[in-house]
């Protein structure tokens, strides 16, 4: 197929990568510092660019490639953010799946929001199905208390509903948060209680072809890390999918964490931030050492899966249309860590 511009006769192929390297000089600038790096409240701008001329380019799906060698997927926080207090961003799957096909991302991880629905494997097999990206996985554990025993009989019971599904639409990564407790640390008996019911997920998800990891944010590595440790001395094999983001805010050393632990790391979550603690808006913008955590992974032989998960501060006004954001973001993390 040829596209004539100007009298110049360009190939596809070359249009697109001379589109691909405009838009990245043009767009890697830092946008304005925001009012808090805190919250989890998302504006996106969903839609794409109008096409007046060249519909066929602008806007088309990323042609199909090679499989990574360590398979980037999504995870959906970034939409999900939209929808306090549940987290359930099942209304703009569809956005989702389309933003992931441009992007050329590997896959979706979902929330357990989303498979909660009673038409779920209907609903996002069919949108995997259309936009040619499957379900990698999902994340669980949003509002949980793993070490509140009294909890632990409507989690079973939830985990019912939510592993058979994940699995019927061919995910197989589970990152589990086990939720945090606001007033003091967890006493070892709260911490036997999360271990206890940690060993049932981790089985029912055997069970369905499922691999459970441990997912952090802050509260499971601050106090020199008194959650995590507590659940690894009872349960030292569990496999770990760590948040690096989270790490570094929980003040942990990414790089001493994986020299610790890389052997039990089969996932992880990949999120950008600058010096000043604010996210960015894609992952390559900010003062990460990414180049670093990726020797470290090397050195470890890592051969897991990862996903990028977006984050904005309030009131952020994204520069990008979110479906280049995650393009920009896969485009780099390939780069970098060379999963390509």
């Amino acid at each position: 197929m040829y596209i004539q511009v100007k009298k110049t006769i360009f190939t596809k192929d070359v249009f697109n990568r001379v589109s691909e390297a405009t838009e990245d000089r043009l767009l890697n600038q830092r946008p304005l510092k925001q009012t808090s790096r805190r919250a989890f409240i998302q504006k996106t701008a969903l839609g794409s660019a109008a096409t007046v001329l060249l519909p066929s380019c602008l806007g088309a799906a990323r042609p199909a490639r090679a499989k990574n060698t360590v398979p980037i997927s999504g995870h959906v926080w970034v939409y999900a953010s939209n929808f306090p207090p549940h987290w359930d961003c099942t209304p703009i799957l569809e956005s989702v799946f389309s933003d992931f096909r441009y992007a050329g991302m590997d896959g979706v991880e979902l929330m357990e929001g989303q498979l909660r629905h009673d038409d779920a494997v209907q609903r996002i097999g069919a949108l995997s199905k259309k936009y040619g990206v499957p379900v990698t996985g999902s994340s669980y554990g949003v509002g949980l208390g793993m070490w509140d025993a009294s909890q632990h009989k409507s989690i079973i019971k939830d985990l019912e509903t939510v592993v058979p599904r994940l699995a019927q639409l061919g995910g197989t990564t589970f990152g589990i948060s086990v939720g945090s407790k606001k007033e003091t640390p967890k006493t070892e008996k709260e911490l036997d209680a999360q271990a206890y019911l940690l060993n049932i997920i981790r089985d029912r998800c055997k069970d369905h072809g499922i691999v459970a990891n441990l997912h952090n944010h802050t509260y499971e590595v601050a106090n020199d890390m008194h959650d995590l440790k507590g659940t690894l001395q009872r349960l030292p094999d569990f496999k770990l999918g760590p948040d690096i983001n989270w790490l570094i805010r929980g003040g942990v050393d990414p790089l001493s964490f994986i020299e610790t632990y890389g052997e039990q790391i089969v996932y992880l979550h990949l999120r950008d931030q600058y010096a000043d603690g604010v996210w960015t808006e894609y992952v390559g913008q900010g003062s990460t050492d990414f180049g670093a955590i990726a020797a470290a992974l090397r050195a470890k032989e890592f051969s897991g899966s990862c996903a990028v998960e977006l984050a904005f501060p309030a009131k952020f006004e994204p520069q990008l249309p979110l479906k280049k954001t995650w393009k920009k973001s896969r485009k780099y993390v390939e780069r970098t860590f060379g999963w390509s």
